[in-house]
């Protein structure tokens, strides 16, 4: 049987408007998804409006500049000036929009079980301003079925009928701050709807700005996709952070091993040690896995060993460093510890969920006298109050008893730091070409 009239002249409709570009697009969430989803989509001939609750946001868009930086004051005035975006806390502008796609955060609660209320409240500002012919969409990243069990549920409140008045489908986002090459507009597309019709309608939608987009069978299935892409990273870290605990114990050098074996031209795939797990998807999505298998009595025993482990690399190198220092007659307790790098991956400013957060926080819980380098995060908090980047000068260097490096952010003094600090702790193996098996540099 072929799909209901309604919905076939609904579908047609808005896949017309699509294909001219006139499908008016709303993007709720304006962070690190949300803003470079909109500015994509302006840039592809689309009438878009970011909606957020924080007016600082919107107050930049529109004055032309950006927040983001793996975005340009350039590339969001383009944008601002030719019309095509705009940006606004009024969420009555809703119910002009054809396109709906939330990209709002979906933070771990303290028992690591999902929050997903941002998207829940999303949802029902939504719900109020739903018309027919409408595509919803979400790319927050979450647990298999909330778009089909708790998103079209709450949207039907509204009389109308998910896949039948509405369209509603599942895109994970796939943003992977600082990368130089894979931007939104060029990283393929996973798309899920709750029907074959929301299917066609999103995927049309995404074609529409980015050339490669892969279809699934469902708003599940795609939602699933975005948890085995980030379980693959965080079981492979765990697996690799366990080596170098292992090589520590063995009196090996765990980036030696892990070069050797990246020769191998198959059946090997490098991974990398380090001080623990950072941003918003690796050490927060698979344990959304983990929480809706414990409701089917399943439980995911690769993914809590691999999130123990990784947990507790912060402890490690504060436990390491500790000895360290006591080998040269100093305690951590009224030392001077100077961390490199508090984001959670090089060259970007995201601090969520950064290691260095909790390494910083575990030293000042242990006496050390902190202070840190970032040049990306001008200021962080710590134990509630501001603590402001330091210049990574000569003096600075030298007037440390460790430094420590967190974060490999390309354009740091490595060799001043090999040359001036009284002790490296390097636990990213970024001073390796700079220190030539130098005494006062030790890896993780």
């Amino acid at each position: 049987m072929g799909e209901p009239h309604l919905v076939g002249q609904l579908k047609q409709a808005l896949l017309d408007k699509i294909s001219v570009r006139s499908a008016r697009v709303g993007v709720v969430g304006l962070g690190y998804v949300g803003l470079p989803l909109a500015e994509v989509f302006a840039r592809a001939g689309f009438p878009v409006t970011g909606f957020d609750v924080e007016a600082g946001k919107i107050a930049m868009i529109e004055a032309g500049r950006t927040y983001i930086e793996d975005l340009t004051h350039d590339q969001i005035a383009a944008q601002v000036q030719s019309g095509r975006l705009r940006a606004t806390t009024d969420f009555d502008g809703l119910t002009s929009m054809d396109v709906v796609v939330i990209c709002v955060p979906t933070p771990l609660r303290k028992t690591l079980d999902p929050d997903i209320s941002y998207v829940v409240t999303a949802a029902g500002e939504i719900r109020q301003r739903l018309r027919p012919g409408q595509l919803v969409v979400l790319e927050s990243t979450t647990y298999p079925g909330t778009t089909d069990e708790v998103i079209q549920p709450l949207l039907e409140e509204s009389g109308l009928r998910g896949g039948r008045d509405f369209f509603l489908a599942f895109s994970p986002e796939r943003v992977d701050p600082s990368n130089p090459v894979f931007k939104t507009e060029n990283t393929p597309k996973v798309v899920g709807g709750t029907s074959p019709a929301c299917n066609e309608v999103a995927a049309a939608f995404y074609e529409a700005a980015i050339p490669q987009v892969h279809n699934v069978s469902s708003a599940r299935s795609a939602e699933m996709v975005k948890l085995l892409e980030n379980t693959f990273r965080l079981i492979n870290i765990g697996l690799v952070n366990e080596f170098a605990l292992i090589c520590e114990r063995l009196g090996l050098d765990v980036w030696e091993i892990i070069e050797a074996a990246a020769t191998k031209p198959f059946g090997f795939m490098p991974f990398y040690p380090g001080p623990g797990l950072g941003g918003h998807c690796i050490p927060i999505d698979p344990h959304y896995l983990s929480w809706k298998l414990r409701s089917l009595n399943y439980f995911t025993r690769f993914i809590d060993l691999a999130s123990e482990i990784n947990r507790g690399m912060p402890a490690h190198v504060v436990r390491k460093l500790g000895a360290l220092l006591n080998e040269r007659r100093k305690p951590l307790n009224g030392s001077k510890v100077l961390l490199v790098g508090v984001a959670y991956k090089k060259n970007t400013g995201d601090t969520r969920e950064s290691p260095a957060l909790d390494v910083a926080l575990l030293l000042h819980e242990r006496g050390a006298e902190l202070s840190y380098h970032d040049p990306h995060v001008p200021s962080f908090a710590l134990d509630g109050e501001a603590v402001p980047s330091m210049p990574l000068s000569r003096e600075t260097i030298a007037a440390q008893d460790a430094v420590l490096i967190i974060t490999d952010h390309a354009g740091a003094d490595y060799q001043a730091i090999v040359d001036h600090a009284a002790l490296v702790f390097d636990t990213r193996n970024a001073t390796r070409p700079f220190a030539h098996a130098s005494a006062n540099v030790v890896y993780l």
